[in-house]
């Protein structure tokens, strides 16, 4: 509050809109002398507020301006004119009660009856020990868009402060309606030096949900020992209530960033084969995820009870979709679910078993779509269930064919060529394991109790006759031999995943050899099993052949490759190492960094969004029974493959990009640690 000695601080509010922009001070000015009447000491002008904003304000001869923003001064001079325009976003697609409601609400704000607005200096009030405030004042009229931005409204109210108030740091917003509105930015002019800009994008909480005002400061960025003293307060309470207390289930509304395990991908109340384990501690390390606080399942209580479509999972709100972005991501999720589902529904329905049975058929998904036809039993004579049937099949037409890609629309057979097998291995979907080999022999860092032998069975002779009369050792110095090693990452699951229904799966290493004239070309595949009692040693060599059956199973080991290079790129180098990976830091940065501090403003529009697709991504993409099971080989398996990468050959503080400062290392630690430990 304001000490007592202060003139009052309550607003003026003026009237609004008008139809004559200012272009210049100058103009401004002239418009000024030229309103001016005797015995008018306070003229009515016509100003412009924002960009093309109109608004009529009142003030005096000697006023100065701006350009495009009027400064008043109030009647006294130890009295300073501010004026605050709120820029509020409505939603772009509505249905008739919430335009209707949006009507009310824009109503209810325009007589004052709506937002609560308070102004917080960078000085210190030396009766509170914290910022200047201004009174809290309601938010009134409003200041219609142009037709080409029709969801976007602004507001405006008016302050009168001291002249010793100091520079805005922060501004406080109380939502009165019922509903939540998305506020863009605040601008406060009336300063000599320009408005200072309050950028917000953020969601702005009822009332009745929480009955604190929210923070919302300028556009400055300061250190935590750079805060103004007026605003050291309002930083670390924010802090705390991005922290939350840990308890409690979260609400849609709320901002609280919080750490929780991997335990909500697994659903064993609705089925026990879809229990999945926690993915945490020692035997199974994760990433933390965000913390939504749902109760444990009735099955098994170390585990989170799921959310299922189309009921969202909580995450902060302001780490939701904007609601471009929500409809693009629902377009894109609606195609990929008929392209996964509506197939899979029609084939259960179809004569046909599914199976390809020849590579003609597989030409067929870009050429013709899929040939469905009905079982010719009793089950279809219904005539409601073949006008489904039909209905099903037409409205996924489209889906069901599928693009042609590039390399195939220009070389049918391009895929089934060496060179474009080692293409895909540097330009392909995954080009981050592909590595130089260092060393000959090549060995397992496998427990060999349990996986046998570690050397590999690619020996000096088969190696040297694909090397075109050099040495190993002359191809390791000159640099031309690669592997692509999959050995350790997959063969302890290798077991797993062929228990599973129609799978068959190998660990595998390939062998490239950059050649003279500068061609990279396969020359090895090994393709393993875990040992057995009457087998120890399950090790298979293919390499290039002339007669038909050494050719096609050449091919088929490159298939085996193909297949566990995508299932690496997609559980670990994608969803580990980009999306789950980077949710605890995200989580860190808001719990200790505030929005004023200059590595925050630098991460904060890298990391938007990526919480509400990891959390869409543990309703249908990674959890258990999902798409991720569903279309790579390891099946129920793929998390645990997952998390033992994380385990073996992820650490965030051996990444090169982090600085070597002492000081940038020291912070850049401080977070990880936060954010490791989950704290």
């Amino acid at each position: 509050m304001l000490s007592s000695h202060q003139p009052s601080l309550k607003p003026r509010i003026h009237g609004l809109r008008s139809t004559v922009p200012i272009a210049s001070p100058l103009a401004f000015r002239r418009q000024i002398r030229a309103t001016q009447k005797p015995n008018l000491p306070n003229p009515v002008v016509r100003a412009v507020i924002g960009e093309d904003r109109d608004v009529v304000i009142s003030a005096s001869p000697s006023m100065d301006f701006d350009g495009s923003v009027a400064i008043v001064p109030s009647k006294t001079q130890s009295e300073v004119r501010l004026r605050a325009v709120i820029t509020v976003r409505r939603k772009m697609k509505e249905k008739l009660l919430e335009k209707v409601e949006e009507e009310w609400e824009g109503f209810m704000t325009g007589i004052g009856r709506g937002i609560l607005v308070q102004i917080v200096s960078e000085d210190v009030d030396p009766e509170t020990k914290s910022g200047k405030r201004t009174e809290e004042s309601p938010v009134r009229g409003w200041l219609q868009k142009p037709s080409n931005q029709p969801h976007v409204v602004e507001y405006a109210v008016d302050f009168n402060v001291s002249s010793g108030f100091g520079r805005p740091g922060a501004v406080l917003i109380t939502n009165l309606h019922h509903k939540e509105f998305y506020l863009m930015e605040i601008v406060v002019h009336g300063f000599i030096d320009g408005p200072v800009f309050f950028p917000a994008n953020s969601w702005i909480h009822s009332r009745n949900d929480n009955p604190k005002s929210r923070t919302i400061f300028n556009n400055r960025a300061y250190l935590s020992s750079q805060t103004p003293e007026g605003l050291k307060d309002l930083r670390e309470e924010e802090l705390v209530e991005l922290r939350g207390d840990g308890k409690g289930e979260r609400k849609k509304f709320e901002r609280i960033y919080d750490y929780a395990p991997y335990n909500d991908l697994g659903n064993p109340d609705k089925d026990e084969d879809l229990a999945r384990p926690v993915l945490a501690g020692e035997e199974r390390p994760y990433p933390r995820r965000c913390r939504t606080g749902r109760p444990p399942t009735q099955t098994d209580s170390s585990s989170e009870t799921r959310i299922e479509k189309p009921h969202p999972v909580y995450v902060p709100r302001d780490e939701n979709f904007e609601e471009l972005k929500q409809a693009e991501f629902s377009a894109s999720a609606l195609r990929a679910l008929l392209h996964n589902l509506v197939p899979s529904l029609i084939a259960a329905l179809s004569s046909t078993d599914g199976q390809f049975t020849c590579f003609s058929e597989i030409d067929k998904l870009y050429n013709d779509g899929v040939d469905l036809k009905l079982r010719e039993d009793s089950f279809f004579e219904d005539l409601l269930v073949t006008k489904l049937f039909k209905k099903i099949t037409s409205m996924s037409s489209q889906m069901m064919k599928y693009n042609i890609p590039s390399i195939i629309s220009r070389d049918r057979f391009a895929w089934l060529r060496d060179n474009e097998f080692s293409r895909q291995a540097l330009a392909g979907v995954n080009p981050v394991n592909i590595e130089r080999l260092k060393e000959f022999p090549i060995t397992s860092k496998l427990d060999p109790a349990i996986y046998g032998p570690p050397e590999s069975a690619i020996t000096r002779e088969v190696l040297e006759n694909q090397l075109n009369g050099m040495t190993i050792e002359q191809a390791i110095e000159e640099k031309r031999l690669f592997i692509l090693d999959y050995h350790d990452m997959l063969l302890p699951f290798i077991k797993k995943m062929k228990s599973l229904k129609d799978k068959k799966a190998y660990a595998s290493r390939t062998i490239f050899f950059f050649d003279k004239s500068e061609i990279l070309r396969p020359l090895v595949i090994e393709l393993s099993l875990p040992p057995t009692t009457s087998s120890p040693e399950k090790k298979y060599i293919y390499t290039h052949g002339h007669d038909a059956t050494t050719h096609w199973t050449w091919r088929m080991a490159k298939a085996h490759v193909c297949v566990n290079d995508t299932g690496v790129h997609q559980l670990v180098n994608h969803w580990l190492r980009t999306h789950a990976c980077m949710e605890p830091y995200i989580i860190a940065t808001h719990r200790q960094l505030s929005g004023m501090h200059p590595i925050f403003k630098l991460l904060h529009p890298h990391m938007r969004y990526t919480m509400e697709i990891n959390a869409v991504a543990r309703q249908s993409l990674i959890n258990g029974g999902g798409i991720i099971e569903s279309c790579f080989s390891p099946g129920k398996y793929s998390l645990e493959i997952s998390s033992a990468a994380y385990k073996s050959s992820w650490r965030f503080d051996m990444e090169p990009c982090l600085p070597t400062s002492s000081e940038g290392e020291w912070r850049w630690r401080t977070l990880l640690n936060h954010a490791a430990s989950g704290s």
